[in-house]
């Protein structure tokens, strides 16, 4: 799935019974997000997957021993005698094999497959991808964490590795053969994530993602973070996509051609694996915004695939008119994005923000939890994104930079 453009869903949306029990507590109050599953029938409940137990959903502990996570001695005979046949790639089983090369690894693994690339793996018949991440050097910030950015980007990657994976991408960020036919691509409508703890370099992290029907015109998609030794949660996030025409850059609906190439696909799932934070998000001009930071511009390496801004550069931007003394005492908790519009080479930009809960705008106090609202626009007043953040205050004994404050 793409996960860099950026325009609002069409779709409406209505609350469902039955709301699981792994929702998310934004500033002291639940969050709520609404979403209907219609329009795809679908087959595997993902509340399997979220139900094993930690012990049953960490990766061998001798995983990072082993090139590309490939551990059991099942796994490396396979990728041997694919080697052998010098094959750099695990296909569909729908695939036809080739001279005979592909069939004895589908039969062995069935309906498991091997990323040669990234070490990760389907799981739940091929509804469910897993794969290991290290953290590197230079995904970590000053205080030695990954820092937002970075797991934002590996949202994105993971995301776009199971439908590689799969087959169900064949063209740019995501797209299906018939939507490759109709110009059309991924577009991220919402964004929501929720982090309780940041992992730190050399630590590896273990990313499950998945899709499911979200209204008649959009696709969710959710991940979850794992410690892969111990199998704590670190973080969650939730999206919602919708589909553009590259070239009249308007929203489209879902043909019946598309819908039954991503049925196959879909998670048999009612509701995110977290709820998005469904309170208003202010609307914020330069006279009503705390802070500001104006003359933004995107350059040549803000772009991506589809010529315009990726989502972590939007995400960089609303947290550069966040208060230092913030970024000092405070972690970024949760945050939430509501895409409104592209944006291009040439634009220019204005983040505004605004704290709205846990303190005031001429200081910040030791509140356990603050929050920020968040909007960039152009400088003609034309609405890019709106966003929330909340923030908890750090545990200054486990700090590796000591602030004097």
């Amino acid at each position: 799935m793409m996960f860099s453009l950026i325009l609002p869903s069409s779709s409406k949306t209505m609350s469902l019974s039955g709301t699981p029990n792994y929702s998310s507590n934004v500033g002291g109050r639940r969050a709520d997000y609404s979403t209907i599953a219609s329009g795809f029938p679908v087959k595997v409940h993902v509340q399997t997957l979220l139900r094993k137990t930690p012990s049953s959903l960490q990766s061998p502990a001798k995983s990072m021993k082993h090139e590309m996570d490939i551990t059991s001695a099942p796994e490396r005979k396979l990728v041997k005698q694919l080697r052998a046949s010098n094959t750099h790639s695990v296909v569909a089983d729908s695939t036809p094999a080739v001279n005979g090369k592909y069939q004895k690894l589908t039969d062995d693994w069935e309906s498991k497959k091997l990323d040669l690339i990234t070490g990760g793996r389907l799981l739940q018949d091929g509804l469910a991808y897993r794969q290991n991440i290290s953290v590197r050097s230079f995904e970590i910030g000053g205080d030695r964490k990954m820092s937002v950015g970075a797991m934002l980007n590996h949202l994105q990657d993971t995301a776009l590795n199971q439908c590689r994976i799969t087959g169900l991408m064949v063209d740019g960020f995501g797209s299906t053969r018939e939507m490759s036919r109709n110009n059309l691509i991924w577009v991220v409508s919402t964004l929501h994530i929720v982090v309780d703890r940041y992992p730190t370099w050399t630590d590896v992290v273990e990313v499950d993602t998945w899709m499911y029907a979200s209204g008649k015109n959009g696709v969710g998609r959710d991940w979850i973070f794992r410690d892969s030794k111990t199998g704590e949660t670190l973080a969650s996030a939730t999206s919602v996509y919708v589909m553009m025409n590259k070239k009249t850059r308007r929203l489209s609906k879902i043909a019946k051609e598309i819908r039954d190439e991503i049925e196959p696909y879909l998670m048999d799932c009612e509701c995110p694996i977290i709820n998005k934070d469904s309170r208003k998000i202010l609307k914020l001009d330069v006279s009503t915004a705390d802070q500001r930071c104006t003359g933004l511009s995107p350059g040549w390496n803000d772009m991506d695939i589809n010529q315009h801004v990726s989502n972590v550069k939007y995400s960089d931007w609303i947290l550069e008119s966040v208060p230092r003394s913030c970024m000092e005492r405070y972690y970024l908790n949760a945050m939430t994005l509501e895409y409104k519009k592209e944006c291009v080479m040439d634009s220019v930009l204005q983040s505004l923000s605004k704290m709205v809960g846990g303190g005031n705008s001429d200081s910040i106090s030791a509140n356990k939890v603050i929050e920020y609202d968040h909007m960039l626009r152009l400088e003609n007043g034309c609405e890019i994104l709106r966003g929330r953040t909340v923030w908890k205050l750090k545990d200054t004994n486990s700090c590796v930079n000591n602030y004097i404050y």
